[in-house]
């Protein structure tokens, strides 16, 4: 259970104004709010998977220490790369804007590879180093999916006057405070 909460929590955090929060939105335009969560879950749980797959390979190769030490540098880094912000570049614009077929199969394609490599992914590895691998899965994809139905409900209910500013700072702080506890603990 600790491991769901705490991948619930970090996950949520990190996909807050992340790309594929954007392409929920931008979905959500097009296709029912349903078939749009169904694909962003189908897809966040074949990369989560992954993601914990390979945490978990680290996890067991590497000494505790250093893997704490090294998850927290790359929650620092999480917090500067939220700081940063993303956004769709033209190219990811027009393809969900012309996403044909299917609307489970576009969605679900577009977010799995909007998902390879980013944050979101990057941090349940971090996290599954640490944790155990069936709370982590489960609660990063709930942390995922929920955020971005926050979004499109928000996103739909507020359109542009969302205070992003507040919810980047927000979102960076968390990931500095989780980032130096973990290297406290490698340190300690």
């Amino acid at each position: 259970m600790e491991a769901f909460l705490l991948s619930l929590g970090v996950i949520f955090v990190a996909e807050l104004g992340d790309k594929s929060q954007l392409m929920a939105l931008t979905f959500a335009t097009r296709f029912r709010t349903v078939t749009v969560l169904a694909g962003i879950t189908i897809a966040t749980l074949v990369v989560h998977a992954f993601s914990v797959l390979a945490g978990g390979l680290l996890g067991a190769a590497i000494p505790a220490e250093p893997v704490s030490i090294l998850a927290g540098l790359a929650f620092l880094g999480f917090a500067a790369w939220t700081l940063r912000g993303d956004t769709l570049d033209s190219d990811e614009q027009s393809k969900a804007a012309r996403a044909t077929g299917s609307a489970l199969v576009a969605v679900t394609v577009a977010f799995f590879l909007a998902e390879l490599g980013d944050k979101t992914m990057l941090a349940t590895v971090t996290l599954a180093t640490k944790e155990e691998w069936f709370g982590t899965w489960l609660g990063s994809t709930v942390g995922m999916v929920a955020a971005d139905a926050l979004a499109i409900v928000v996103g739909r209910q507020l359109g542009k006057r969302l205070p992003e500013r507040i919810v980047k700072y927000g979102a960076a702080a968390s990931f500095v405070i989780f980032g130096v506890i973990l290297i406290l603990q490698g340190v300690l």
